[in-house]
């Protein structure tokens, strides 16, 4: 199947690493470019492809066309992918090859999520919707992920942990066992979760404490 992705960044170059790293394990995508509001048309991106577009080239695409989002801002994926209403696009999880997923069959997932080389799944996980799981991300038994989170890489989520929406947990954080985050929070780099944080805050340090800016 065809395949686009949305960014054409650093990122974006990642994502179509992560591809080519798919099919060469059985995979069966054809990358076609990138999609980005913010580089005109025909720009090109490394070896991997040209820019076809923004938002409104997207929304003209008139065959089945999976798309990827490499954007690393939760709150702008989420604005771009309630804005495109072309039913012709559908948004694929991909699952690097080296992902080592303790128990598949009680693995729950939804749909446009990434995870990235080298992460552990233990069993009786779910998974939302449109979340980056970068490399090298622990994700511990029973855990609850939401939609629109950013897990950078070397992040630990101990057992039980429950996870809501548009949190981004920073390079090598640590979320203790049961902990529960609800919406909108900032975990710095570094930083060791041990206590109920607050909706739309920022906790930074070990152990990790409210910041105001």
């Amino acid at each position: 199947m065809k395949i686009a992705i949305y960014g054409a960044g650093g990122f974006g170059k990642e994502v179509a690493c992560l591809i080519e790293r798919i099919n060469k394990n059985e995979g069966d995508w054809q990358m076609i470019g990138f999609f980005d509001d913010t580089k005109p048309a025909g720009t090109a991106v490394s070896r991997y492809g040209k820019v076809l577009g923004g938002i409104e080239a997207l929304e003209q695409v008139d065959e089945p066309l999976a798309v990827a989002f490499a954007i690393n801002e939760n709150k702008t994926v989420r604005r771009i992918r309630e804005s495109i209403s072309n039913e012709n696009i559908s948004f694929p999880n991909l699952i690097d090859p080296s992902v080592f997923i303790v128990d598949a069959e009680s693995l729950e997932m939804g749909t446009g999520n990434i995870i990235q080389n080298d992460c552990m799944i233990s069993c009786d996980v779910k998974i939302g919707d449109f979340n980056l799981i970068n490399d090298h991300v622990i994700i511990g038994h029973d855990n609850v992920i939401g939609d629109y989170n950013g897990i950078m890489p070397g992040a630990h989520l101990s057992g039980g942990v429950t996870i809501g929406n548009n949190n981004l947990l920073g390079v090598a954080s640590v979320v203790l066992q049961s902990m529960e985050i609800g919406n909108g929070i900032t975990l710095g780099a570094n930083s060791v979760l041990m206590t109920q944080p607050k909706d739309e805050s920022t906790y930074l340090g070990v152990p990790a404490r409210r910041f105001d800016y």
